[in-house]
């Protein structure tokens, strides 16, 4: 009798996961512990290990499906119930079928050729039926050479003409459990926005001054860590910045430790890691924490622990550019900082007009948990702690 593979309770809230890759074929011989199968859930990617020796017989769930805790993703038939096939004389091995190889990144489906049993759906037939256009010698580019809707408007188009059909990209991956969880905090959460701008000049002059340390540690300082450690300042000062609310017993939860998020805009989607207790680390420090995350970011090699229990987000786009931008909470957070990019640029000090380095903040904030006072009170105090870095 055949083991169900389910997808276990990872943890963490963890209630459903999408299959991004299965890392066994269909009839290979697997071992307990072995490596079967890769699932993103809205925490990280994690790989499941088959429970015992045996026979992957069956494969429930491909790759793109999302599926719940404790749903039956696959089928193994434990070893010694696996009767013996009749061998060939001679032959002792079953080698099992290969399957068909998957398209290449960024590569369509097979082209499947004209023919009189053209695949497509209502839509596209009727569509066809509209356009005068006869889908059997239409070659189509969809899955298992299923005619698009592409396909039969560029069998529509005028000879010669070069507009070429659209690009359908699948909606899956990181991209999807990102998009999941923008659409949860703007139809959960009354995002309210303020924004305001800092003098950096002290703030470049200090990391300038750190960078041979940097060097010397083996670690590269960015701006990015002295902003972390203004936002912890100014979390302790205000508590309901570092907070989250539970809806469920009606409760507020003020945080008694500072653990910062960090957007890293990764190639195939937004990912936060969070720098656990930020207020314990110095400025190396916290580049040195920056970067490790950054490096699993980019490797795919970050941990359920590197994604969870974040209570305040930094997300900075200076590099990229931009003025300002409107940052979306991180649920269950309650507020979001962005950081954009430092520009030399006249201001009145002193009634005279001297060239500075001013940045734009712009701080998203959950507006059940917090006032416009107390973001602005918030926000000053980050600022103070940009423009006196250095200082005595």
């Amino acid at each position: 009798m055949a083991l169900e593979l389910r997808l276990p309770d990872i943890g963490e809230g963890v209630a459903e996961g999408e299959i991004v890759r299965w890392l066994v074929q269909v009839g290979a011989s697997v071992r307990e512990d072995e490596l079967l199968v890769e699932v993103l859930t809205d925490k990280a990617n994690v790989e499941i290990p088959s429970p015992v020796d045996g026979i992957l017989a069956k494969i429930l769930a491909d790759p793109g499906k999302t599926v719940k805790v404790g749903e039956v993703i696959a089928l193994i038939e434990a070893a010694g119930e696996i009767p013996a096939p009749p061998a060939a004389p001679g032959k002792t091995e079953v080698t099992p079928r290969p399957p068909e190889e998957p398209p290449a990144k960024g590569e369509s489906s097979p082209r499947r050729a004209p023919g009189p049993e053209a695949l497509a759906t209502p839509v596209v037939r009727k569509l066809a039926k509209d356009l005068g256009i006869d889908l059997s010698k239409v070659a189509g580019t969809g899955p298992g050479g299923r005619v698009t809707e592409g396909d039969v408007r560029a069998a529509a188009a005028p000879a010669g003409a070069t507009r070429p059909p659209d690009e359908r990209v699948p909606f899956m991956g990181k991209r999807r459990m990102a998009a999941k969880k923008m659409v949860l905090s703007k139809s959960s959460i009354p995002h309210a926005l303020l924004v305001d701008e800092a003098d950096a000049s002290n703030l470049l002059a200090m990391r300038d001054s750190l960078r041979e340390t940097g060097l010397r540690e083996g670690v590269k300082i960015t701006i990015l860590p002295f902003v972390v450690q203004a936002v912890v300042t100014a979390l302790r000062i205000h508590p309901a910045m570092n907070a989250s609310l539970d809806e469920e017993r009606g409760e507020i939860v003020l945080k008694k430790h500072y653990d910062i998020g960090t957007a890293v805009d990764a190639e195939d989607g937004l990912v936060v890691p969070v720098i656990k207790d930020a207020d314990d680390k110095t400025i190396v420090e916290l580049a040195r924490e920056i970067e490790r995350l950054a490096d699993k970011t980019r490797t795919g090699k970050l941990s359920l622990s590197d994604l969870s229990g974040g209570t305040f987000t930094v997300t900075s786009v200076g590099s990229i550019g931009g003025l300002f931008s409107y940052p979306v909470i991180n649920p269950p957070e309650a507020a979001i900082l962005g950081v954009h990019k430092i520009v030399r640029r006249p201001v009145v000090r002193g009634g005279e007009i001297v060239a500075r380095d001013m940045m734009y903040l712009s701080l998203s904030f959950d507006h059940r948990l917090i006032d416009g006072g107390t973001a602005t009170r918030f926000m000053n105090d980050v600022i103070l702690q940009i423009e006196s870095a250095g200082a005595e």
